[in-house]
């Protein structure tokens, strides 16, 4: 039995605590990738072809691989936080949301080191 208040009990527990933070990061990521996502089309479209020889070229510049390497890993990141709210939201058994997440987790992890994996390959001069 417990001699905290209803209210006691629920302080510091869900949005008061850490869904502020997810909040904070999903608005974060999502400001950053504006600007990547702005820099990639225009960089894509300023290219004269787009075939793998020009392309490798093109992120043969250390600025191109580092941003293209930093939209990646973000938008990696952005995902996993949306997924996550949704899973959290909607998968009511709570067995299936652990399982679903980890997965997620685990997927978006996977997403992004094999694209950082895929630019580093090009960039550094991987066979085609």
């Amino acid at each position: 039995m417990s001699l905290r208040t209803p209210l006691g009990r629920v302080l510091g527990r869900g949005a008061a605590k850490e869904g502020v933070h997810h909040w904070w990061l999903q608005r974060l990521t999502a400001v950053a990738l504006a600007p990547l996502a702005i820099w990639f089309v225009v960089s894509l479209l300023s290219l004269p072809s787009l075939d793998y020889a020009t392309v490798r070229l093109w992120l043969h510049e250390d600025a191109t691989a580092l941003l293209l390497m930093l939209l990646v890993v973000t938008a990696a990141w952005h995902s996993l936080l949306g997924v996550r709210v949704v899973l959290e939201d909607y998968v009511a058994n709570r067995g299936a949301r652990i399982i679903a997440l980890a997965l997620s987790n685990y997927l978006h992890v996977l997403a992004a080191a094999a694209g950082v994996f895929a630019i580093l390959k090009v960039a550094l001069g991987g066979a085609a």
